[in-house]
């Protein structure tokens, strides 16, 4: 849709016919220097012959469009809002390299099956503003709360087993969830943490991170990863174990609901990625839908329009001095 940015400036358009119907005393000179240059232009070019005039007129006329800055309007485009202040607190203790989680024959360890889920949770976010803490021995932020999707990515794709110990803090990973959160002045903030254990290091306990959480109206998402049962080889043959025995899954139900979140299961990458698929229903968006409509300045153009027409009546000479003598 064609648009103007300044459309009262059109209003200058007859500006040079008035200048030319002002009346000028006798005998005395106009204070004004560029309004009586401006006049004497006009009387000059009424002298001059009619095809000079008329491409005189269409410059003044192209020049003045062009300051009212015309534009072309493309089709309104939705802009992604803020939504969510989410937090994601992952367990890097040292069972999180134990492989058994399967995905079409195929066994990858925790950490691999929870960054090739999380990577395409973390870029489907847009409108949110992600936070990564990884919690050991104790719990590290990663990376801030921060629109810039790709960069919380590359920190989770560099985490590494032993980077901030072997043990599990749940209750430090929690209280700094809570802090990182109460930065900022939002109502909906969410907390996702993942364990595959339970809790036995850090300087703050489950229960008393909990009630920070609870205080500060923070829901938090739990997520008990590992597998049931998993074949291992040894010397006296092939016997099933339960690689999750260590999971504390009451503390991570009691976590969940009394915060008003819920508690999930993932005991493969497809019951993982089912989970983060879940909680974009979980936690819906009320928000009003911002749009923008694209501009493409079309100001160029009637700008070397007058441009030529500048060339040709320099081109044609005239002599604006003798027409006026003439007149006189």
């Amino acid at each position: 849709m064609f648009d103007l940015s300044y459309p009262w400036l059109l209003l200058a358009l007859p500006l040079p016919w008035l200048l030319r119907k002002l009346p000028q005393p006798a005998g005395r000179a106009l204070k004004l220097p560029a309004l009586a240059k401006l006049g004497q232009q006009q009387r000059e070019a009424a002298a001059a012959p009619l095809s000079s005039r008329l491409v005189l007129l269409l410059c003044w006329c192209l020049l003045v469009f062009s300051a009212s800055q015309p534009r072309w309007l493309g089709e309104p485009v939705a802009l992604p809002q803020q939504g969510r202040e989410l937090m994601l607190a992952l367990d890097l203790s040292g069972s999180m390299d134990i492989p058994d989680m399967e995905l079409n024959g195929q066994r990858f360890t925790r950490l691999e099956a929870m960054k090739n889920v999380l990577r395409d949770f973390i870029l489907a976010r847009q409108g949110d503003r992600v936070g990564l803490i990884l919690f050991a021995d104790a719990a590290y932020q990663q990376a801030p709360l921060t629109f810039d999707l790709a960069t919380v990515q590359q920190f989770l794709d560099d985490a590494v087993m032993g980077l901030v110990g072997q043990r599990t803090a749940i209750g430090e990973a929690i209280g700094l969830s809570v802090k990182r959160l109460n930065s900022y002045d939002t109502t909906n903030k969410v907390l996702i943490l993942l364990s595959d254990g339970a809790n036995n290091a850090g300087d703050i306990q489950p229960q008393e991170a909990l009630k920070l959480a609870i205080a500060a109206g923070i829901r938090i998402y739990t997520v008990g990863l590992g597998a049931e049962q998993m074949v291992q080889n040894s010397i006296f043959g092939q016997r099933v174990i339960n690689p999750s025995q260590d999971l504390d899954e009451p503390l991570l139900i009691q976590i969940a609901e009394q915060t008003g979140g819920r508690y999930f299961r993932a005991r493969s990458p497809a019951e993982l990625r089912q989970i983060y698929q879940l909680l974009d229903e979980l936690e819906p968006i009320e928000r009003e839908q911002l749009t923008y409509r694209p501009q493409r300045s079309l100001l160029h153009y009637p700008l070397a329009l007058a441009l030529l027409c500048s060339f040709w009546l320099a081109a044609r000479r005239i002599d604006w001095t003798g027409v006026i003598s003439g007149a006189r």
